[in-house]
């Protein structure tokens, strides 16, 4: 009889067993991180100074100190260490510093699977997002990237902090068209872009989403901007 179960590696109960509840606990624990789970990440290499119980991280290749030789794993906080737990194919979990959820391929998270065929091809969701501080001048680079080879959907954005310059609106698109996402936005707190486009845009090279100045050049400011999109997996 096997000392664990199958797909989650809870530890099983032995007959004439010592201290029941060590295992009792450490299966329990397990199963709190496992239901409905949420990866804080699958990229970070090093595990965080404070392990809080129930807390999962997926460990990539070339993890150090504790997670070191996990790669691979789910790594579960569990009374101040880490319980490790081999996903298995098709597994589906939340990862939280990408705002999407992944599905394990056997070897590693596929990042905003919305399917995932037998034979490794896949449609992925996509998304990029950060709040920005706008900085002089007519057009500002915002640094968040388009990847290569992604079926654009759209673009969103909203004022955190008031734009501040000569301007009188401004346009969000990339260096091709500076206001594929919109234009005659708004300046104040609280104004907002929502650029859905009419038909999807495949980007074949990497673009950078540019604010543009109407009528005018940027002196300062914050927006919170997010790009969408869809991308395809090619088979293993």
């Amino acid at each position: 009889m096997s000392n664990e179960t199958m797909r989650l590696q809870l530890p099983l109960l032995q007959s004439a067993q010592a201290q029941k509840h060590v295992t009792v606990n450490e299966a329990l624990m397990r199963l709190d991180g496992l239901t409905n789970p949420v990866l804080e990440s699958v990229t970070v290499v090093a595990p965080p100074a404070a392990v809080i119980d129930g807390q999962c991280w997926g460990v990539p290749q070339g993890a150090a100190e504790a997670w070191s030789g996990h790669a691979g794993s789910i790594a579960v906080g569990a009374n101040g260490g880490w319980v490790f737990v081999c996903p298995s194919r098709g597994m589906r979990a939340f990862v939280a510093d990408r705002g999407t959820e992944a599905f394990f391929d056997g070897q590693a998270w596929f990042i905003g699977a919305a399917t995932f065929g037998t034979m490794g091809a896949g449609l992925a969701f996509g998304m990029t997002e950060s709040e920005v501080t706008v900085r002089a001048g007519a057009v500002f680079d915002t640094g968040i990237a388009i990847p290569a080879s992604v079926m654009v959907i759209g673009a969103v954005a909203r004022v955190t902090q008031a734009l501040t310059g000569t301007l009188q609106t401004w346009r969000l698109g990339t260096a091709d068209s500076n206001n594929r996402f919109g234009q005659g936005l708004g300046k104040d707190t609280g104004s907002w872009a929502r650029g859905m486009l009419g038909t999807p845009m495949t980007y074949y090279s990497s673009a950078n989403l540019l604010m543009t100045g109407e009528g005018g050049a940027f002196t300062g400011g914050k927006v919170k901007l997010a790009v969408h999109w869809l991308e395809l997996r090619l088979p293993d």
